[in-house]
């Protein structure tokens, strides 16, 4: 096709790609239809200035100097020429997908832009002091700071998720370099500075990674697996003893105490508490032990439950209402586990309080593929496989930090489904707390059987004189005579208003 002497790049850039590559298959340029747009734009324009040396018509080195630096900043910039840059016009944008295309073409050719321009390119490297100050002064100007839970897609980039580990309207997309140089995982909480959405775009983009779970993004690269800890037997007791006027909590720190690693089950009747009992415990955590990092995971729960409890205690708190597709359930569960896996394998101790794991069981039911056999109450074997992945990362960890995970199970609902899920679960925690409607029923609180309430090795946990006590506690409940004991106790929790005045007094009765 014959060449216009008046094409410059302005012109050519406002073509789009399948015009452009009709004008290079006419000007036989070779391999045009493998480059992309600036490409072939910079191809056009050297041949065009070939043609009118060939006219005769020179071309100043000015002119050629002005060529190559606009294309060259129309590569860093999106495609776009210096005039439509300003920032008194609507901001330009590619997909959100396309932001990792345009990365790998600056990593090819670096091109360094005119000191008159605020172009900051993406950081190759781990940034240097100076570095970093300048990339944080510009916070304003690339779009603003996030701060999210990171969940890594199939094809290898990711998002940070702020609302409730969920996608949404405010969520960040983070390119797959970033996410190898970083060694970032599903659930790390990252902050950074992000540039702002273009025209097309849905997502923020995230231009700098500044600090991954409250650390420097570097401390995290060579950071072990959770599945390569050496788990152990739980130590450190968590005492929940806060309120001398909470029995529910006193009874559990010298009945059934929970340890750091633990993996405890609150079996429960509907209507016998147990909600309000776990709003106890989390209350607990969080004044006797600030540094722990609490979450509490509510499936399948009305959703006033949901507003009262993000009321009621200092930690995160997921949810998935009942109004919601059991996919979502799922989803949630499985973020919060990945969150709390990249806690521990920081050394951190961390509590997930999940409501309840029957309706998680519930929710994988019927979403997973059948596996072609079915258990007693319609339950296919396959359901249980992520609900005890799920509670079996509970554990205390030798090389430091801790996951313990107590969650609600239920009984007697007149399904036979939740009677086979808690049978499944029976034998894989390490602690159970069961409460009974009929003490409930009897306005005797807390309802907390005693005599089936326990914790494996409690001699670990408990001091000598508490064991001691426990154990003659223990005697008197095997006798049968389970409500006699249980007034005794409660009366003399009312009595004394510490534990240690409890046990004292436990050990110089005569017990039977």
């Amino acid at each position: 096709m014959p060449l216009k002497g008046g094409e410059n790049l302005e012109e050519l850039m406002k073509k789009n790609l399948t015009e452009l590559r009709e004008m290079s298959k006419a000007m036989g340029i070779k391999n045009y239809y493998k480059l992309k747009k600036e490409v072939l734009v910079k191809e056009i324009l050297e041949m065009i200035e070939e043609a009118r040396k060939a006219q005769g018509i020179p071309k100043t080195k000015e002119k050629e100097e002005q060529i190559e630096q606009e294309v060259s900043l129309a590569k860093i910039i999106g495609h776009k020429t210096p005039e439509e840059t300003y920032p008194t016009e609507e901001p330009y944008v590619k997909k959100a997908e396309d932001f990792e295309e345009k990365q790998e073409i600056t990593e090819e050719k670096p091109v360094e832009p005119e000191k008159s321009q605020e172009i900051i390119p993406e950081p190759e490297k781990p940034l240097n002091e100076e570095e970093r100050k300048f990339f944080e002064s510009k916070d304003v100007e690339r779009g603003g700071v996030a701060d999210g839970i990171l969940e890594i897609h199939q094809e290898g980039f990711g998002f940070l998720r702020s609302d409730n580990y969920q996608s949404g309207d405010r969520d960040i997309y983070i390119s797959p370099s970033q996410i190898r140089r970083f060694n970032l995982r599903t659930g790390d909480r990252i902050t950074g500075i992000t540039r702002a959405a273009k025209e097309g775009e849905k997502f923020q983009a995230l231009l700098y990674v500044r600090g991954v779970n409250g650390d420097e993004p570097e401390s995290v690269i060579k950071r072990p697996d959770f599945e390569d800890l050496t788990p152990i037997y739980p130590k450190g007791k968590l005492v929940m003893e806060a309120d001398p006027k909470d029995l529910s909590t006193r009874i559990v720190d010298l009945l059934a105490p929970i340890g750091k690693g633990q993996r405890g089950m609150i079996v429960s009747q509907p209507k016998a508490g147990k909600t309000t009992f776990l709003k106890k415990i989390a209350n607990s955590i969080s004044k006797n032990y600030p540094e722990i990092e609490l979450i509490v995971l509510l499936i399948d729960e009305r959703p006033e439950e949901v507003t009262d409890m993000k009321r009621s205690i200092r930690g995160d708190v997921i949810y998935s209402t009942f109004d919601e597709m059991p996919e979502h359930h799922c989803k949630v569960a499985e973020i919060v586990l990945e969150r709390a896996k990249r806690l521990v394998e920081q050394k951190k101790d961390v509590v997930v309080l999940l409501d309840s794991i029957t309706r998680l069981a519930r929710a994988y039911n019927l979403t997973i593929a059948p596996t072609g056999r079915t258990l007693s109450g319609g339950l296919d074997p396959g359901a249980l496989y992520k609900p005890k992945k799920f509670f079996g990362a509970a554990r205390n960890i030798e090389e430091g930090g801790s996951l313990t995970i107590l969650a609600t199970a239920l009984v007697d609902t007149g399904s036979r489904m939740d009677d086979v899920i808690f049978e499944e679960f029976k034998g894989t925690g390490n602690m159970e707390i069961h409460l009974d409607r009929k003490l409930q029923e009897k306005r005797i609180f807390p309802a907390i059987d005693m005599n089936k309430s326990g914790t494996r090795r409690e001699e670990h946990l408990l001091s000598p004189t508490e064991y001691e006590a426990v154990i003659k506690v223990r005697r008197a409940l095997a006798t049968g005579n389970d409500t006699e004991v249980t007034d005794f106790i409660i009366n003399n929790m009312m009595r004394y208003k510490t534990n240690k005045e409890v046990t004292e007094f436990w050990i110089r009765q005569n017990l039977r």
